[in-house]
C-alpha cells in the first residue's frame, strides 16, 4: 500500500489538509495577495481562484476579458481567463457574486517570485548608495509585494499581502536584488515588472520545499521520509500514531493494576520523536507551506533564488536540495520549466572555517546549471569579506537581468553568463584551460596577470601558486617544480577574489579541472617507505587492534613516518605526512602509545619533514619533538622544550598518572610551536581527540577537544624506511 503523499496527488494534500478548515462565506472572497496596484504575468492563461458559497455564481472579469463558473461544494472557485498582452494602462479586476469585489490599477506585465535567505530579503535601504538610488525610484510601473514571514506545518491556502508602487517614498523597503533587476528589466523591455517578495534571512534551502521535491530526489529520501512522518493521512504517520495509541493503551492498562495492586511502575511510553510536528522555520516544508504554497498558481515569469550561505558547509548535497527545490517548484506551478536564475554566494571569511568547503559549495551551486532553464550570476568581485551581506546589489541585480533578457526576452546578443570552463589541455610543462563565453575574450580587472590560478602534478606535494597568462578565451599555467602538472584549481578559497573575467566584465567563478592524484602518490610514500601500521581510527579503543600489523617483519630502518587522513564537514580533506629520524629501532612502539606497547618518548627528533593538504604545515628538515605515552599528563614544561608554555597543553606536558589513563600521541614543530599531528584519549572512541595543525581551542594540542566523532574518515598508517642492505645504522 503507497503512502497517502505517493498515492494522492500532491496538490490535492492541500485540500485534505485545510478540510478541517474551510474557508467558504456568504462572501465571495479572493486570496489575499490579490489586490490594488497588483502586475498579472502577460501572455499567460491568468488563473484566477477564491472562495465562495458552494454552487454560487460567479462572474470574473479584468479589462474586456470575462468567464463564469459555480463555487464548488468545498467552497473554492477557480476560473481562467485568455492571455493578455503587456499594458501600463491600469485596468480593473472585478469579481462579483452575491457582493461584488473590484481591484483597482491593476496592470500586465512580467512577474517574478524573489525568495531565499538575507541577501534576497536585503533591501535597498541597505544597499550601496541607498540614497541617490531612493530618490530616483520613480518608478510607477514597478511593483513590489512582500510576504510576512510564516512558517506553517501545513499547507497553507490564503496569505495576505499588498502591492506596493514603486515610488521614494517606499522603494527602500523593496529586496534589493529584486529591485535592481527589475529596474533593469523595465528600461529595457519598456512594461511593467511585478516581484513577489518571499524571502527570510537566514534561512535553509530544505523549509522553501515542497514534499513532491525530496520524493523525487533519492539522496534525500530520509528528509522525504521525515515529512510523512508528520504528515496526519499518510501510511508512516497512521501506523505510528496506531503504535503508540496501543502501548500507551496497555500502560493505562497496567497503571490501572498497579493502583490496585500498590505497586510500582515504569513511565508512560513517550510520545514518538518522529510524529512530532516540525516546530522550527528551519525544518523542512516549514516555510513552503507558509509563504510558497499560498501562491502556487498565480502565473509568474520565473523565480530568482540568492540562498545558501546556511547550507554552505554541504558540498555536492546541496546539489541535490537545489534540484529538491527547482523541481518540486515547477511541478506544482504547473507552468512547465519556469526559468529559475539565482545568485552564487560571495567569498566570506567564515571564521576559522577551512577555506576549501566555501569553494567546494560554489562548485555545487555552479551544478545546479545543469538544470533546464536555470542561470547563475557569479559575484566574486563584489564581495566583502567581512560582510555576508556585500552591499552591492546593483550589480546583482543587473547580471540577473542579462540572464533573463538573453534567455527569455529575445535579447540573443547579450552575453549573459560568466566564462566557464570548457576544456583543459596539457602541453609540456604547460597546462591550457580553455573557457566558453568569454564575450570576446578573457582579461583582468586590473591589468596584471590572472591571480588565484593553483596547479598540480607528481612530485608537487600539493597544489601550487600558478603563473597564469592569457591568449584570447585560454589561460596558460606554469609552476617552478610542476614538470607534469595534471589538474588545476581556480579561486578555491572562502576568501579568493580573482581578477579574471571576460571581455564584457562577468567574472570567472570558481572552478577546477582534471585529475588530482591522491596525496600518497603526489608525495611519494610508496617509493621510499614500507607500511608498518594501519588502523581505521573509527575503532579506537582502550585495547588498539590494528587492520595492518607487520611490525614483527620489520628491522633496519633509519626513518619513521606517519599519515594521517581526515575528513570533516567544517574542515574538508586535511591529509598530513610527517616523518622523521628513527627515534627507536623497536617497530613495536612507533604506533599508539597504548598501555602494553611500552612506548613512553618525549624527545626531541631530528630532520623532520612535513607534508600535508594543508599549506602552512609543509616544511622541511626542522626540529621536532615527540609526546607519546599512555597516561595522564599535566600542562608544566618541566622538561623546557623551547617555545612550550607552562599554562595550556602544547609540546611540553609532563607525564602523570595513572600510566594506564588519557594518553598522548604528538609530535610538533617545535621551531614553529606548531603541532603537527596529535591522537589523544583513544580508549574514548568518538569522544577522542585527533587534530593536524594547532587546535583552534583552548589547547594547542587537542586535548580535551573530544572531536574524533566529527571525522568522517579518520585513518592513520606509520611507516618506516629501510636501510639499503649494504649500509650500516
Amino acid at each position: 500500500m503507497k503512502s497517502t503523499l505517493t498515492s494522492v496527488s500532491f496538490a490535492a494534500l492541500a485540500s485534505i489538509i485545510a478540510a478541517a478548515s474551510n474557508h467558504a462565506t456568504a462572501d465571495v472572497r479572493l486570496p489575499g495577495f490579490f489586490g490594488d496596484h497588483m502586475v498579472m504575468q502577460r501572455d499567460a492563461e491568468l488563473r484566477i481562484w477564491g472562495w465562495s458559497e458552494a454552487n454560487e455564481q460567479i462572474t470574473v472579469s479584468l479589462g474586456d476579458q470575462t468567464a463564469s463558473t459555480k463555487g464548488k461544494r468545498d467552497g473554492t472557485w477557480r476560473v481562467t481567463l485568455p492571455a493578455m498582452k503587456a499594458s501600463s494602462k491600469p485596468t480593473t479586476l472585478r469579481v462579483k457574486a452575491n457582493n461584488t469585489i473590484e481591484l483597482t490599477d491593476i496592470l500586465i506585465g512580467e512577474v517574478w517570485l524573489c525568495s531565499g535567505q538575507s541577501n534576497m530579503e536585503w533591501t535597498v535601504a541597505a544597499s550601496t548608495n541607498q540614497e541617490t538610488e531612493i530618490a530616483a525610484a520613480d518608478l510607477p510601473l514597478i511593483r513590489h509585494l512582500k510576504i510576512a514571514r510564516r512558517p506553517s506545518n501545513t499547507p497553507m491556502e490564503d496569505v495576505t499581502a499588498a502591492w506596493n508602487i514603486c515610488s521614494p517614498a517606499v522603494a527602500g523597503t523593496f529586496t534589493a536584488a529584486g529591485y535592481f533587476m527589475a529596474k533593469h528589466l523595465h528600461q529595457e523591455l519598456g512594461v511593467p515588472i511585478g516581484l513577489i517578495n518571499s524571502s527570510w534571512g537566514g534561512t535553509r534551502v530544505e523549509p522553501w520545499t515542497p514534499p513532491v521535491g525530496f520524493h523525487e530526489i533519492p539522496a534525500l529520501n530520509d528528509i522525504y521520509q521525515s515529512v510523512l512522518g508528520r504528515t496526519p493521512g499518510t501510511e508512516q504517520y497512521q501506523q505510528s500514531l496506531a503504535a503508540f495509541i496501543d502501548s500507551n493503551e496497555a500502560w493505562t492498562q497496567k497503571a490501572r493494576e498497579a493502583i490496585k495492586t500498590q505497586q510500582t511502575l515504569s513511565p508512560s511510553p513517550a510520545y514518538p520523536e518522529n510524529l512530532k510536528p516540525f516546530q522550527s522555520h528551519q525544518d523542512p516544508t516549514m516555510l513552503y507551506n507558509g509563504m510558497i504554497h499560498p501562491l502556487v498558481g498565480f502565473p509568474i515569469r520565473g523565480a530568482i533564488w540568492y540562498q545558501g550561505e546556511s547550507n554552505h558547509t554541504e558540498g555536492m548535497l546541496y546539489f541535490e536540495k537545489k534540484k529538491a527545490l527547482i523541481n518540486g517548484w515547477r511541478k506544482l506551478w504547473k507552468q512547465g520549466d519556469f526559468p529559475f536564475y539565482y545568485v552564487q554566494i560571495a567569498p566570506f571569511q567564515y571564521g576559522n572555517e577551512d577555506g576549501t568547503i566555501l569553494a567546494k559549495f560554489w562548485e555545487a551551486q555552479a551544478a545546479v546549471q545543469q538544470l533546464p532553464n536555470t542561470g547563475m550570476v557569479v559575484i566574486n568581485d563584489i564581495a566583502t569579506l567581512n560582510n555576508i551581506h556585500p552591499p552591492n546589489k546593483q550589480d546583482v541585480g543587473h547580471r540577473l537581468a542579462l540572464l533573463a533578457l538573453k534567455n527569455d526576452y529575445g535579447k540573443d546578443q547579450i552575453v549573459a553568463n560568466s566564462p566557464e570552463l570548457d576544456s583543459l589541455k596539457l602541453e609540456g610543462k604547460q597546462l591550457k584551460a580553455t573557457f566558453r563565453n568569454t564575450g570576446g575574450g578573457l582579461k583582468t580587472r586590473d591589468g596584471k596577470g590572472p591571480s588565484h590560478f593553483e596547479i598540480i602534478g607528481p612530485g608537487s606535494r600539493t597544489f601550487v601558486h600558478a603563473t597564469a597568462s592569457i591568449d584570447a578565451d585560454t589561460v596558460i599555467l606554469t609552476a617552478k617544480g610542476v614538470n607534469a602538472p595534471v589538474a588545476f584549481r581556480f579561486a578555491w578559497d572562502k576568501l579568493a577574489e580573482p581578477n579574471l573575467m571576460g571581455g564584457t566584465g562577468l567574472p570567472v567563478g570558481t572552478c577546477r579541472g582534471g585529475d588530482v592524484p591522491d596525496f600518497l602518490s603526489l608525495i611519494s610514500i610508496e617509493k621510499d617507505y614500507e607500511l608498518v601500521y594501519e588502523i581505521d581510527l573509527k575503532n579506537l579503543k582502550a585495547e588498539v587492534k590494528y587492520d595492518i600489523n607487520r611490525s614483527n617483519e620489520i628491522s633496519g630502518f633509519d626513518r619513521i613516518g606517519y599519515l594521517l587522513e581526515l575528513e570533516s564537514d567544517s574542515l574538508g580533506t586535511q591529509n598530513l605526512f610527517v616523518s622523521m629520524n628513527a627515534f627507536t629501532d623497536d617497530a613495536s612502539k612507533i604506533a599508539i602509545p597504548h598501555f602494553g606497547s611500552d612506548a613512553f618518548f618525549q624527545q626531541p627528533v631530528e630532520q623532520v619533514e612535513s607534508f600535508s593538504t594543508i599549506p602552512g604545515l609543509n616544511r622541511e628538515g626542522i626540529k621536532g619533538n615527540l609526546e607519546f605515552w599512555p597516561g595522564n599528563y599535566a600542562t608544566e614544561n618541566d622538561a623546557n622544550v623551547p617555545g612550550a608554555s607552562g599554562t595550556i597543553y602544547d609540546s611540553g606536558d609532563n607525564q602523570g598518572e595513572p600510566i594506564d589513563g588519557y594518553g598522548s600521541m604528538q609530535v610538533h614543530d617545535t621551531t614553529g610551536k606548531q603541532t603537527l599531528f596529535a591522537i589523544n584519549h583513544w580508549r574514548a572512541g568518538p569522544n577522542a581527540d585527533i587534530g593536524i595543525g594547532n587546535s583552534t581551542g583552548s589547547h594547542r594540542d587537542w586535548t580535551f577537544s573530544g572531536n574524533a566523532k566529527a571525522y568522517s574518515t579518520k585513518r592513520l598508517r606509520v611507516y618506516v624506511r629501510r636501510f639499503p642492505a649494504s649500509s650500516k645504522r
